[in-house]
């Protein structure tokens, strides 16, 4: 995340941190967005260390591009395809994964991506430009009731039904293909303001999450990080949104509890099956420090666990 036209690495040290990194050790970078943590990660690498990073934007794939290192490979694909991203390098086994999850900064900054409502632009909002429906196209087919619970579920916003109705009834008159288009609907629909905050953020937010299924990809990608990490890597996971921190949570502490086995069974606790994960501190938040030099770093929570 960043200001304005610039980049900046959200927990950048924290993060590296936290992998514990080895020398010769593997490691993997399932968000390379424009590589402040993979640089970072090479830098604490020795000549035999090795990292793979993965981006399913072109233009973060374009960006890495820069990075020239033997060390180093940039894989254009989801992080929800990690398994398959290793298996086709040749890497069975990782000493740790970083994942920074959500929408980067440059794809917020650049109007043209049509992921925010401060820019007029086709309203399109793929993270893999290469690939899928655009939300233009989503909102020309989709349901009442399908629009109504994704801002509901994914913008937690209180006037779905409302912002879904509109968009409803719009789109008989003319397409709606532009961000001005949706958020004037969505602005005209939300009877309440927050304080600060602009009347479309929520349901710019949802459809996001929807057209790219941030949250399913999260969900896929997090036992496939499990499966690869050896005895002793690191799990790292920073994420920007309450629905991404519940999904990382959750998976983490389920992990890291043994196997619930239904009561009376006559075993021993030794032979009890073992959590695999081990949680690694508390979570943590940016500084104020880093805040007030990153704004958009305020929502970020990084959790950490370590395989058994």
């Amino acid at each position: 995340m960043s200001t304005s036209g610039t980049h900046v690495t959200v927990l950048l040290d924290k993060a590296v941190e936290s992998l514990a990194i080895k020398t010769d050790g593997i490691y993997m970078d399932a968000t390379f967005g424009r590589g402040g943590h993979s640089r970072r990660i090479l830098s604490a690498l020795g000549q035999h260390g090795r990292l793979l990073a993965l981006d399913r934007d072109p233009q973060a794939i374009a960006a890495g591009a820069a990075i020239v290192d033997a060390r180093f490979q940039l894989v254009h694909r989801a992080f929800g395809e990690l398994a398959e991203a290793a298996h086709e390098i040749g890497v069975s086994g990782v000493d740790g994964i970083l994942f920074d999850v959500g929408v980067s900064s440059p794809q917020i900054d650049d109007g043209e991506r049509g992921f925010s409502f401060r820019h007029d632009a086709l309203l399109d909002m793929r993270m893999d430009t290469t690939q899928g429906e655009t939300a233009a196209e989503w909102l020309a087919r989709a349901e009442l009731r399908e629009i109504t619970e994704v801002i509901k579920n994914y913008g937690e916003e209180r006037f779905a039904f409302q912002i879904a109705k509109k968009v409803v009834a719009a789109r008989l008159e003319q397409p709606i293909v532009t961000t001005a288009q949706f958020a004037a609907l969505v602005r005209a629909a939300v009877r309440t303001r927050e304080p600060g905050q602009d009347p479309a953020t929520r349901s710019f937010q949802a459809l996001r999450i929807h057209i790219n299924q941030e949250l399913r990809q999260l969900a896929l990608a997090l036992p496939q990080a499990l499966d690869l990490l050896q005895p002793g890597g690191r799990l790292v996971v920073i994420s920007f949104h309450s629905l991404e921190d519940r999904i990382v949570k959750h998976f983490m502490r389920t992990q890291a509890a043994p196997d619930m086995l239904p009561k009376g069974l006559p075993l021993r606790a030794d032979q009890l099956p073992s959590p695999k994960l081990r949680l690694v501190g508390k979570a943590i938040r940016p500084d104020a420090a880093e805040v007030v030099a990153n704004p958009r770093a305020r929502s970020a929570v990084m959790r950490v666990a370590e395989k058994l």
